[in-house]
């Protein structure tokens, strides 16, 4: 008798009893997992195991059968398949590689750092976008299409963690304003561009944008999940109450310290070039530093490098000799507009060294909106938590209701670089929603300077397995 021809009866006799086991292990796996997820719902796909394992009523290994190419072509598709599968749940619900692209957290991460970043510590968060390829972010390599299908998008939710995010940690997180996309132009982001439109003259910035696709490219929407990731420390967390004056910032009222290598952009008045192998004994990229001074014309009357110094770097270039005098922060220099600042278009007159004070949304608190602080919040209560924000004759609407009271349904971070003077971060678009938090760095698995070869120590071997969060202890309470 055929197996297609078998009976339910039959085909469960059939079963040897090392199967048995290995289905009920896979089974007792399985079920944790279904719990642990808290959807029922995915207990549906047991029966699909014990079709695999059990009954045979799919032909899963027809190929198996066969002989000649056909055979072999199958065995590496079903090696792949599997693959696929681990790195899918691997990447989903433990942990994932990340590449540090840019220089807001030197000293404590570096340009051309590979992190593992572990979803465990906060909580595994669900995908919201299920059906994607699990190597590739939002879009695949070569043949440039997403990598994702946008349905069906599930509702946020995070597994137990280990613990909440503290302050001072590192944290990997989908970028909040990530979710609009003008493929030519990410940076500045699609919000960014629209607010300089606006400012120069273009009444409706959107259309603008649609109308000219080879300045800005294709305007593309992405899911949380799938928006780029961005990594910066966190400095505010839900409840507290964040104020900035003068760089130092001010949680609850109380003066926080900076991390230890936290880095400061410095106007340094030069007589000449100062060599790059000199900038990088003191560990100052190429990128950081430019190739030659700037003139400093009638602004300042003498040529400078305008570069990121921690502490201990500017006492060292302060001994220079080819600096001729004392140095400027960036900030006191008037060379830059240090506007632009969260929340666009705002009229408080805060600029990067001056914000606040302002409140970070805790979930289940309530506040009242008005039309002051409104565009401090409006984006955290239309965008982030989905709901119908309308201000109509001096009056604020929530999903229709004339009522200015929002209970938030998300806790809410303040996140920022250490290279503060070049980091691209809250102070620029705002809080970070929880839905948007992947993990946090645990370790450094390589580590590559991308401004030198392989003979001239491209590899950072001091830096392989090297804790990815140095100064985890800073702030801790």
């Amino acid at each position: 008798m055929s197996t297609s021809n078998k009976s339910f009866s039959e085909r469960l006799r059939a079963v040897k009893p090392g199967r048995w086991v290995r289905f009920g292990i896979v089974s007792l796996l399985f079920f944790l997992w279904v719990i642990w997820m808290g959807n029922p719902w995915l207990a549906l796909i047991w029966i699909l195991l014990f079709d695999i394992y059990i009954t045979g009523y799919i032909p899963w290994t027809w190929w198996k059968k066969k002989k000649g190419p056909s055979r072999t072509v199958m065995a590496w598709v079903d090696a792949i398949v599997y693959a696929l599968v681990l790195v899918y749940l691997i990447f989903a619900f433990i942990g994932q590689n990340y590449k540090i692209p840019s220089s807001s957290l030197e000293k404590s991460l570096l340009v051309g750092d590979y992190l593992w970043v572990n979803k465990t510590v906060y909580g595994p968060r669900v995908p919201q976008t299920p059906l994607h390829f699990p190597l590739a972010q939002h879009t695949l390599p070569i043949v440039n299409t997403k990598s994702y299908i946008e349905k069906p998008q599930l509702e946020y939710h995070r597994l137990p963690g280990l613990r909440e995010i503290q302050r001072g940690d590192i944290v990997v997180f989908n970028y909040p304003q990530g979710d609009t996309v003008a493929l030519k132009i990410q940076n500045p982001d699609y919000y960014q561009i629209c607010h300089d439109l606006r400012r120069n003259g273009v009444a409706d910035p959107r259309s603008f944008i649609e109308q000219n696709p080879q300045q800005f490219g294709e305007v593309v929407w992405r899911p949380v999940d799938r928006r780029e990731n961005y990594v910066k420390r966190a400095i505010g967390l839900p409840g507290e109450r964040l104020r900035i004056s003068g760089d130092t910032i001010f949680i609850n009222g109380k003066a926080i310290e900076d991390p230890e290598n936290v880095q400061y952009n410095y106007i340094i008045p030069v007589k000449g070039r100062i060599s790059d192998e000199k900038w990088q004994s003191i560990g100052v990229r190429g990128d950081d530093h430019g190739m030659a001074p700037v003139s400093g014309g009638e602004v300042l009357g003498f040529n400078y490098y305008n570069v990121p110094l921690t502490a201990a770097a500017r006492k060292a270039v302060e001994s220079w000799p080819e600096v001729i005098g004392p140095l400027m922060r960036e900030v006191e220099s008037g060379l830059y507009d240090l506007s632009g600042v969260f929340p666009l278009g705002n009229t408080y007159g805060w600029t990067r060294p001056h914000m606040g004070e302002l409140w970070i949304p805790k979930r289940g608190q309530t506040l009242r909106l008005t039309l002051d602080n409104l565009p401090v919040y409006e984006r955290a209560v239309r965008v982030y938590e989905g709901n119908d924000l309308q201000v109509k004759d001096g009056r604020i609407f929530i999903n229709g209701q004339d009522n200015p009271y929002y209970t938030f349904k998300y806790d809410y971070y303040w996140m920022m670089g250490d290279n503060r003077d070049r980091s691209a971060d809250s102070r620029y678009w705002g809080f970070v929603p929880e839905d948007h938090i992947v993990g946090t760095p645990v370790f450094i698995l390589v580590s590559f300077d991308e401004e030198k070869s392989l003979t001239e120590g491209k590899i950072r071997w001091n830096r392989i397995l090297r804790d990815a969060n140095p100064e985890k202890k800073w702030g801790r309470e």
